[in-house]
């Protein structure tokens, strides 16, 4: 059976109707996968968007107030006890060690499941 040109007219029609419905849905795809990735990496910062606020609030009232108040005032024994503690912990984080490696050869047991005589090679006689 030989197709008419009326025929082989509509099949092409479909066919670029297709490619049309092909590319507008790739394009709506990518669209939305766009939206979905700016959406996401700005979720957190309308989360903390009331947060980052009252945090800009609390600092310009902290400024305004006089920061050579007793409140922040360490007295120089205390310095002097946290500087030392920081340092213990320091220098006790590295043992001293020889820097002197050994190598000392350990026999191991026999185990049938790596011994070569059970290998797969040699089959069971009837």
């Amino acid at each position: 059976m030989i197709p008419t040109l009326g025929e082989i007219h509509f099949v092409f029609a479909i066919d670029t109707q297709g490619y049309t419905i092909a590319i507008v849905g790739w394009f709506i795809v990518f669209l939305a996968l766009v939206i979905l990735v700016m959406i996401f990496t700005n979720i957190p910062n309308l989360i903390y968007y009331k947060s980052k606020k009252a945090q800009r609030v609390e600092k310009r009232t902290a400024l305004k107030t006089e920061i050579g108040s007793d409140d922040y005032h360490i007295s120089n024994e205390v310095s002097a006890a946290i500087a030392m503690s920081i340092n213990l912990f320091f220098s006790e984080q590295h043992d001293e060690e020889s820097n002197i490696i050994t190598i000392k050869h350990v026999g191991r047991r026999y185990s049938p499941w790596s011994s070569k005589i059970y290998g797969i090679g040699n089959w069971p006689k009837n």
